[in-house]
């Protein structure tokens, strides 16, 4: 007995057909925005290009990444920006917004004091915090009064990430702002409950506020990965101010000041590809960097998944 298959109503071809349409904006712009371009990042890392002439050259730009000290030295350096910097900056936002929630006056007075630096346009922030944290700057005088030996921050190779990492956590107020509302939305009965149940801050905190915003907190961090990731404004404006050279005509720098501790893959890709016009090994940089975002995402995606299923249980 054979078994025929009907075709499919009319009306359901017509559903699809809808669905197309609506999608077809976001279509366009993940075929014109991201498989476009990344198909064309895979094409062009195979060869040898200048922006004028285009050679076949297999896997010798892939090769040549295993022996790129600068490379890896950009590597370790973003890699410690998203293991140190990013928990640092997520932590002291979450930190902040708690506290903000504690306080009985003079609330918006301090939301306000937070969230401003994160107004003040990014190259005029980092330009001032670096006067702030040079040598002779408020806060090593300030240092200095308790006899400590004060850093040379951004001239130090050992306390330029410190340094950057304090300018990303004095830039919190965005990611202050988002906590604040989440933490202000976790319902009031379940700290009630929860009191009257003998549970003390810190189990209200584990068992209800960390369960609660964990997809606000998710959101924080993987941005902030994905960010890390591509940290390049304020390391490079930090070392070329630190290190004190301009883009006058005839001058050359290369990222990284001092001793390549602030040079970052998104730094080193820039060069590579718009300094040294070597386009085909500036696409193997961004296909590693395009590699890290996806792996750090997946992994942090997961993580929080089992937390949330671990909180449900």
């Amino acid at each position: 007995m054979s078994i025929v298959h009907a075709a499919p109503p009319r009306w359901r071809r017509g559903e699809g057909l809808k669905a197309l349409l609506w999608m077809s904006p976001w279509l366009v712009g993940f075929a014109v925005f991201f498989a476009y371009p990344l198909a064309a990042t895979v094409y062009f890392s195979f060869h040898r290009y200048d922006l004028f002439t285009l050679e076949f050259v297999g896997l010798d730009n892939y090769r040549y990444l295993l022996v790129d000290d600068r490379a890896w030295v950009a590597i370790r350096n973003t890699l410690w920006l998203v293991v140190l910097m990013v928990p640092a900056q997520v932590l002291f936002g979450l930190g902040v917004a708690w506290l903000l929630t504690r306080l009985k006056a003079g609330v918006g007075f301090f939301r306000t004091v937070f969230y401003l630096p994160s107004l003040i346009p990014v190259v005029a922030g980092t330009v001032s915090f670096v006067f702030l944290l040079n040598p002779s700057g408020p806060l090593n005088q300030f240092i200095e009064l308790f006899g400590i030996a004060a850093p040379d921050w951004f001239g130090d190779k050992d306390w330029s990430k410190p340094g950057l990492t304090m300018l990303a956590m004095w830039g919190i107020g965005n990611t202050m702002m988002i906590f604040l509302a989440a933490l202000l939305d976790v319902p009031k009965h379940l700290y009630e409950a929860a009191a009257i149940d003998g549970a003390g801050a810190w189990r209200q905190f584990r068992s209800i506020t960390l369960p609660t915003i964990s997809p606000v907190l998710m959101f924080s961090t993987v941005t902030g990965v994905i960010y890390a990731l591509q940290y390049f404004t304020q390391a490079m404006i930090a070392s070329r101010v630190a290190a004190g050279v301009t883009d006058s005509p005839g001058t050359t720098f290369v990222p990284g000041y001092p001793e390549l501790s602030t040079l970052t893959l998104a730094q080193w890709l820039f060069h590579v590809g718009f300094r040294d016009f070597s386009m085909g090994y500036a696409c193997v940089l961004a296909l590693l960097l395009f590699a890290f975002s996806t792996i750090f995402t997946l992994i942090l995606l997961r993580r929080f998944r089992a937390f949330d299923e671990g909180g449900d249980r």
